[in-house]
């Protein structure tokens, strides 16, 4: 007996199964035409229903009337019923989708329940003339709008669990119970892929109330609800906070492995807000702490004049501003000497844009490398170079630091084959692009630019045709890697700016600053007896970085969050020195003699330089270490001649530990 009744349960159960899967498969498979149609039936179905109700809620007069006239009774019902589908196809209920069915559907079924009871009220007042108050109807209208809505806000409850059946949807918490949150949460209430669980704001006032459906928790229960609440995602939806302070409250989350994400407002979205980043174009000269450099340089143009120069490097930052300045020159063919295929690509199409071919200046990109000796010298010869400016190099120095043979290759041997093809092909000036930190290098990139110079030296030592001469500046601002863009994006980002030390300096010098100087110390090389002189441009004093953070912080209108002002926009980090990085650095040797020349910004300096011998020693040792693909040889090489590379010594554990002080 048991084991029928079990039977029978099972056959039940699984005839409501059947039943519910095809109403799923009917409901999902019906065209929006269909859909229509169906509401309409609704609405008009409901209306003899709702009259229905009202005969059995109102008075005894009106059931009265109604049970001793059911003719009259039919009559109303039909003609009111008719009156609902015209009155719900002119308000267009029907094409109100079940899931956008908020507010304005619920005002517009109540103009329908309200049309329909005035059509009602019009019918019973001639059909039962006396028998019926006109509070029956006001009765009537609101069955009716209480039974129109409840049943499309069921048939919605229905399809959205029909549709989302089987999905997983993300579960969010939206942080900020303002008007954007509240849209936010609205717009998402009936999406298929999230739901939103809950508010978070600091508002006092609003903690332990519900908006827009959802309870609203303060922000220190944050991490209780990302675990209780299995919560997948944060939306911060306060757009009216600053940047920086929606940065650190995402970083707060994201370190509960919780994922963060950011919206605008509405109004922003739409075009009503100001969604215009508030960093402004940065004028790398406010940051000199000194006078730019005059726009017109006497004497500028002398040597480049009608010739034809060639820029090794010529798509990188130095290489492409020394491009366009030289323009100015009117020289009569610019080789553009380039490895990567896309910055010469750049540069040859800026060139076009600029118009360079109606100034009569011949443009010819050439893409190849430094280190590939045939490449070189056929560049040379087929275009007769007569000026080489060298600015191919590897300049960053942690990825040097890192690739510490592929440094070397480019940086040394590439300068020495250009150099020696230079002396080859008898050009008439080579200009050796160099570096602060090729003055008691502590980095591989540091010591490979100045055996670069010592090697070039050499060269200059030995050949009296072509004049060789080493530019040597520090830091350009702007250029790429460069500090001030890294702090834009920094501050862009919301913060925090990162500082390796808070006693850090450097030389600094714009673009235009020092593509010109070099321009114009190339001038002087070759002038006096020496050969191979190193000319120094003045960068003025060394700018301390801390204080161009705070600077590039405060121009973009935030103020700086440190233990003076706790409740600041923008933190300053301080991550520790990274190897081969220096606290200052130098312009020249210690044991360099230095004099004045045509200009005040450039001088000329003679330092300690290698033998004929040294130098080819050197030069065939660390070719050696760099085919045999030996890091620790070629550091020897670099200890012999340059001077030892400190390697993560005590000395950086302890500027580790005074930044992290």
């Amino acid at each position: 007996m048991l084991q029928d009744e079990g039977e029978i349960q099972n056959h039940g159960r699984a005839d409501v199964i059947s039943l519910a899967r095809r109403l799923e498969k009917t409901a999902t498979s019906l065209t929006r035409p269909q859909k229509i149609w169906v509401l309409l039936a609704v609405d008009v179905l409901l209306v003899p229903v709702a009259l229905w109700l009202t005969v059995l809620t109102a008075g005894a007069t009106f059931n009265l009337a109604v049970t001793s006239q059911p003719v009259s009774y039919l009559a109303l019902g039909g003609v009111m019923a008719l009156a609902g589908g015209v009155f719900s196809s002119l308000l267009r209920l029907p094409r109100i989708k079940l899931n956008a069915y908020e507010q304005s559907g619920i005002h517009r079924t109540a103009v329908y329940a309200t049309l329909v009871g005035i059509i009602g009220m019009i019918g019973t007042q001639i059909l039962f003339s006396g028998q019926a108050a006109p509070s029956t109807m006001v009765i009537f209208t609101m069955i009716l709008l209480i039974l129109s809505v409840g049943v499309r806000l069921l048939l919605r409850s229905m399809l959205i669990k029909i549709y989302r059946r089987g999905q997983s949807r993300q579960r969010v918490l939206i942080y900020g119970a303002g008007q954007t949150g509240v849209q936010l949460a609205t717009a998402l209430r009936t999406d298929d892929a999230v739901v939103p669980v809950a508010f978070v704001d600091d508002n006092k006032t609003l903690q332990h109330l519900t908006v827009a459906g959802f309870p609203v928790y303060p922000p220190f229960r944050i991490k209780d609800l990302i675990e209780g609440e299995k919560i997948d995602r944060v939306v911060l939806a306060m757009p009216s906070i600053s940047r920086p302070r929606q940065a650190r409250l995402a970083r707060q989350i994201e370190d509960l492995n919780c994922e963060v994400s950011m919206v605008p407002s509405f109004a922003a979205l739409v075009g009503e807000g100001d969604l215009i980043d508030r960093i402004q174009p940065v004028n790398p000269t406010d940051y000199l702490g000194r006078a730019g450099l005059e726009a017109d340089l006497q004497g500028l143009c002398e040597i480049y004049s009608g010739r034809t120069v060639m820029i090794t490097g010529a798509g990188g930052s130095i290489g492409s501003e020394l491009t366009r300045q030289i323009l100015s020159c009117h020289p009569a063919r610019i080789v553009l000497f380039e490895s990567s295929e896309f910055a010469l690509y750049q540069l040859d199409h800026e060139l076009a844009d600029l118009g360079v071919q109606h100034q009569r200046i011949e443009v010819i990109p050439v893409l190849g490398s430094v280190t590939d000796a045939q490449a070189v010298r056929r560049t040379i010869a087929s275009h007769e170079v007569e000026i080489i400016l060298h600015a191919a190099a590897y300049k960053h120095v942690p990825l040097v630091e890192t690739n510490k043979l592929a440094g070397l290759n480019n940086n040394v041997l590439g300068t020495r084959v250009v150099a020696e093809a230079a002396r080859a092909a008898g050009v008439n000036h080579f200009i050796l692009i160099s570096t602060d930190k090729a003055v008691h290098p502590t980095s591989v990139m540091g010591a490979s630019k100045r055996l670069a110079e010592l090697l070039v030296q050499d060269l200059a030592s030995r050949c009296t045709k072509t004049h060789f001469g080493i530019v040597r500046f520090g830091n350009v601002l702007g250029s790429s890697g460069s500090v001030v863009p890294r702090f834009q994006e920094q501050i862009a980002r919301g913060g925090p700016v990162t500082l390796t030390h808070r006693e850090v300096t450097r030389y600094f010098m714009t673009l235009s600053e020092a593509a010109r100087l070099v321009l114009m110390a190339g001038n002087f090389i070759g002038r006096t007896e020496s050969r191979g002189d190193v000319f120094l441009l003045d960068m003025g004093p060394p700018v301390p970085i801390q204080r161009l953070a705070r600077q590039m912080i405060e121009a973009a209108g935030y103020t700086v969050c440190d233990a003076a002002n706790p409740d600041g926009d923008i933190e300053v980090v301080i991550t520790g020195l990274r190897p081969g990085e220096k606290l200052h650095e130098d312009l020249a040797m210690t044991d360099h003699v230095q004099w004045p020349t045509d200009h005040p910004k450039i001088k000329r300096i003679a330092e300690g330089r290698l033998s004929e011998l040294e130098a080819a020693t050197a030069l065939r040792d660390l070719s050696r270490a760099i085919e045999e693909d030996d890091d620790a040889a070629a550091l020897n090489v670099i200890a012999r001649w340059v001077g030892p590379v400190p390697r993560q010594t005590a000395a950086h554990k302890v500027a580790h530990r005074q930044a992290a002080e």
